[in-house]
């Protein structure tokens, strides 16, 4: 059994536990439909970023209520990570499972179109790999995102068990577990990131937060890939989601939102089976052609209408 909670509040949960009552305010202002301005959009998305640096499990939560630091909060977070460790230690005493769960990061960060239990395990895959990657999904500290081969509004009908990606449960264990490179992070890595001002493409954090906020509200997060023609190089559409009889493709952008090639394509190929696209990232409010621009933090409330 595992020692810790797996499930960490939303970003509802997360605000109000904080002593921020900002949340129906972002409610109402999603239904204006209009954009909120520069400073405004960039006061809500530092916020929203300190929730993907704290997280949702209630130890780093707790400790950021207390007022610590974030060298402080980090160290939580890393206890957190070592008690998953132990704990999948006790399920398989090899070590695989751990080295599974903190392979996700890195195979998000490289872009992979899926999950490769080898590129974890540093070995070749085998009958046993495969049951410690069950037992992984059955703690719950993960998210598995699935392909599916034939995106329309059966989704779960046309998933392929075999090609899948993996989330963390948690975005700021996620944040965590990228700069796990150095024995502690200090706050001068996260004063960087709530001030979006680190030089790396963060695009990976933003879609698991993403995944994380799709599955609160009990959904099954698929993506879905495709061959470019005449060309090794494939599109992706990074979320689909359901909405009556059509399906929405989402796509997750860390900063800019300028080139998003694969949703274009997708759009023109499903036409009749989609309905308006939707770009999620830290831009404010608005649309370029037929995308549909939100900022991250408004993804509960769009989740919510559909």
């Amino acid at each position: 059994e595992y020692k810790i909670p797996v499930y960490p509040m939303d970003y509802e949960e997360f605000l109000w536990a904080i002593g921020n009552n900002s949340y129906d305010l972002l409610r109402q202002l999603y239904k204006t439909n209009a954009p909120a301005g520069n400073g405004t959009n960039r006061s809500l998305m530092r916020d929203f970023r300190i929730y993907m640096a704290v997280g949702g499990m209630p130890q780093a939560v707790q400790a950021y209520v207390d007022g610590k630091n974030f060298s402080f909060i980090d160290k939580v977070k890393r206890g957190i990570i070592d008690l998953y460790i132990d704990d999948f230690k006790k399920i398989d005493s090899s070590g695989l499972i751990g080295m599974m769960y903190k392979s996700i990061p890195s195979q998000l960060a490289t872009k992979k179109r899926r999950y490769v239990i080898s590129t974890a395990t540093q070995k070749r895959t085998t009958k046993k790999d495969l049951e410690r990657l069950s037992d992984l999904l059955d703690s719950k500290t993960v998210i598995p995102c699935y392909n599916t081969t034939d995106p329309n509004v059966t989704l779960s009908q046309t998933q392929d068990n075999d090609s899948f990606k993996l989330y963390l449960t948690d975005v700021g264990l996620f944040t965590t577990m990228i700069f796990n490179s150095s024995p502690d992070t200090g706050d001068n890595i996260y004063n960087k990131l709530l001030s979006d001002k680190l030089p790396a493409d963060l695009g990976y954090l933003y879609e698991n937060v993403t995944a994380q906020i799709i599955t609160s509200t009990n959904r099954t997060p698929y993506y879905h890939t495709w061959k470019k023609e005449n060309s090794t190089h494939y599109y992706e559409i990074d979320f689909l989601l359901q909405a009556g009889a059509k399906i929405i493709p989402v796509e997750v952008k860390s900063s800019s939102s300028k080139n998003h090639e694969s949703i274009d394509v997708f759009c023109s190929k499903y036409s009749n089976r989609i309905g308006r696209p939707l770009l999620i990232s830290q831009k404010d409010v608005g649309n370029e052609g037929q995308l549909i621009l939100k900022p991250v933090y408004m993804l509960p409330f769009v989740l919510e209408e559909l």
